[in-house]
């Protein structure tokens, strides 16, 4: 019946279910605040064994393994243009250590595990251990943009899931080679030369292709229009001509490809990556859809104790163990190197490669490579489901996470941000406030409060100011134009829900005007810099009041109908930065933070009997 089904289903059709479920799995994660992983594979299971509605190797046929190959190639792309050699600072030597000598401790242990625990051959172990070095770019993306770590263990668990992935990839093809070498009795010397010149040859494509592409958009050889297609026409190329002429050596012509290009300081990078990560987006929930659905319920039903046993070990013993030795004596911390070592989902890559290695060595004789794809299958739904609820829990167990609650970011110091700042602050809300001319900070400074002197646009500001601390920006500076710059530019990282500028002054001239399609959301009564800054001069303050039943939101405006407010913080701890339009939430316990005028009572009387309402004055 299942097969009846999927027959009669259209391709077309079976495209559009799929991308409906990928992009649906991601928004619904993003709506429960779940691993989008997690649902994804959900979702490709119910359509595919489940419900027999999808069948992607009957629906796609040979296309199948074609298709994902090539979107595993952009995958790794992409992740190799977010690798800036600057960006890994101090993670760098523990980076090296999980490449150079994790790597194979991690492959030796792996066939250890499938050798003794899931009762796999030596050469069937040999080939899947090499491909179970890798940890997952696909899914690791996902899970740090959920679980907001500090700089360097993120750092370590993103370049480690990126270089790793086609030095596992490799290691499989090392292994599979000498298993052809030992299967034919051909000559040894000529399959490691062949390997050779296979890896040598995807290093100096990638290379080569990544510099003739900067030169080219640097001496604007191509139109600006035209740059992504011939940049996705290239990486195919690359990725297609490495991979002729040695199997899965591709994955590391591209990889090496997008780090060049990352490093090169082109002027268009930004975009361009933008772009990439959009794909990336699709091409993950899809493929992650695609390889779940073509799982059948026969080869689900061939998981039995041992291959759970196999799971259990390599998540205990087979990736801490290697971890845990590399990282010794260096300068990594033990909590990030327990971090590390017991995080290690993996992904797109493990699946799509064991299976094809599988199929490859039951064709060579060796019976238990279709246990394989099985096997592979197991250890990445284990994996995802485990890190993707795990990973933000142990590391605020371990003190990793970059912050419990996102705060704001305030770029530009003057009397209102410092204010606005200071109240925050007194909501226990990570706060910093920016700003590229020193003296400006002065009064930040003097409260105390966390500040960063340079341009919040600087390469220097990626590198020193941990941004993964704020979901909010408020461009505040005496400088529209500036405002704007930043509102926009930082606007598809924060969200453009979550930047704020103060309003720009109105020019009498339209020529001197800048479109209002750029910038952020107003905030407050949507004042000028100096509007906002004149009420403080006017006895104005921030001021925090918590709402309850018996002292309502209606109560609030009652009392204070001048006041403007500014944000509310939930109950929960979810703080919302409020526009001329937005009406404050009337939720019980909510903090609302709003600007009022001075009262002229005493001190000592300006809480009223509860004590719900804090001030803050400048």
């Amino acid at each position: 019946m299942a097969t009846a089904a999927s027959a009669g289903l259209d391709p077309v059709l079976g495209f559009a279910l799929v991308g409906a479920l990928g992009v649906g799995s991601q928004w619904l994660a993003w709506k429960l605040r779940l691993p989008a992983i997690v649902l994804m594979l959900l979702a490709g299971l119910a359509v595919g064994p489940g419900l027999g509605l999808l069948t992607p190797s009957e629906q796609f046929g040979f296309l199948m393994q074609p298709m994902v190959a090539i979107a595993v190639a952009i995958i790794l792309f992409e992740g190799g243009m977010s690798l800036s050699l600057k960006s890994l600072s101090d993670a760098a030597t523990g980076v090296r250590r999980l490449v150079l000598i994790g790597a194979p401790l991690g492959w030796a242990a792996s066939a250890a595990a499938l050798h003794w625990i899931a009762g796999l051959s030596w050469p069937t172990s040999a080939v899947f251990g090499g491909i179970m070095i890798v940890t997952g770019p696909t899914v690791i993306a996902p899970m740090l943009r959920q679980a907001r770590l500090k700089k360097r263990p993120a750092a370590l668990l993103h370049w480690e899931a990126i270089v790793n992935d086609p030095v596992g990839a490799l290691a499989a093809v090392l292994a599979f080679e000498l298993v052809v070498v030992l299967a034919d009795a051909t000559s040894l010397s000529h399959a490691l030369a062949q390997l050779t010149l296979g890896v040598a040859t995807a290093l100096v494509l990638g290379a080569a292709a990544g510099w003739g592409l900067v030169r080219a958009f640097r001496n604007a050889l191509v139109p600006e229009y035209m740059k992504v297609p011939v940049l996705f026409v290239l990486l195919l190329g690359v990725f297609a001509v490495s991979d002729h002429l040695l199997h899965e050596s591709g994955l590391l012509a591209v990889t090496v490809m997008g780090l060049w290009i990352a490093n090169a300081g082109l002027p268009s990078y930004v975009e361009m990556r933008r772009f990439k990560e959009h794909a990336t987006v699709l091409l993950v929930s899809g493929v992650f859809i695609l390889l779940a659905a073509n799982m059948s319920l026969e080869t689900l039903m061939t998981l039995d104790w041992t291959a759970l046993a196999f799971v259990v070990v390599v998540i205990l013993v087979a990736r801490p163990l290697p971890v845990l030795v590399s990282l010794a004596f260096s300068n990594i911390t033990w909590r990030e190197r327990l971090l590390v070592a017991f995080t290690g989902p993996r992904g797109v890559v493990l699946v799509a490669v064991a299976g094809l290695f599988g199929e490859r060595l039951a064709a060579l004789g060796f019976e238990d490579g279709s246990r394989v794809a099985p096997l592979a299958f197991a250890l990445v739904a284990a994996t995802v489901v485990l890190h993707g609820f795990t990973l933000t829990p142990l590391a605020r167990a371990l003190g990793l996470n970059a912050t419990e609650t996102p705060g704001v970011l305030i770029v530009g110091g003057s009397r209102w941000s410092t204010a606005l700042a200071a109240v925050l602050k007194e909501l226990d809300l990570p706060v910093m406030v920016a700003d590229p001319n020193h003296a400006h900070l002065r009064m930040a400074r003097e409260e105390g409060l966390d500040t960063f002197w340079g341009d919040i646009l600087s390469e220097a500001a990626e590198d020193r100011v941990d941004l993964v601390s704020y979901d909010k920006i408020v461009a505040a500076t005496d400088n529209d134009a500036y405002n704007t710059l930043v509102a926009t530019d930082l606007a598809p990282e924060f969200g453009r829900e979550n930047v704020f500028q103060l309003k720009r002054v109105r020019q009498a001239s339209a020529r001197h005007a800048l479109p209002a399609t750029l910038g952020g959301q107003a905030i407050g009564a949507n004042d000028t810099y100096f509007e906002a800054n004149a009420r403080l001069a006017e006895d104005w303050e921030f001021r925090s009041t918590t709402l309850s039943k018996a002292f309502t939101l209606q109560d609030w405006r009652e009392c204070h109908p001048a006041a403007v407010p500014i944000a509310d913080l939930g109950p929960n701890g979810t703080l919302r930065l409020l526009g001329p339009e937005t009406e404050p939430k009337e939720t019980e316990g909510t903090r609302l933070l709003a600007m009022a005028p001075k009262r002229l009572e005493r001190k000592e009387d300006r809480r009223d009997p509860e004590g719900r309402d804090t001030l803050k004055a400048e």
